[in-house]
């Protein structure tokens, strides 16, 4: 069946699954509500840092 992957093991398969999550899906999806900005989770991330940064 083409589109299916076969993994040697269940920790292969771990590390794959979250290499999309972590590298590809979550720099690229939108948080599509306005009280997320529109951006995506990484950039939600570190402007929630740069917030902490400036109330330090």
């Amino acid at each position: 069946m083409i589109g299916t992957t076969v993994w040697e093991s269940h920790e292969a398969a771990r590390a794959d699954v979250f290499r999309f999550i972590e590298v590809e899906y979550n720099r690229t999806r939108l948080r599509k509500h306005p009280v997320y900005g529109y951006v995506t989770p990484i950039e939600t991330r570190a402007l929630a840092a740069q917030d902490l940064t400036h109330a330090a």
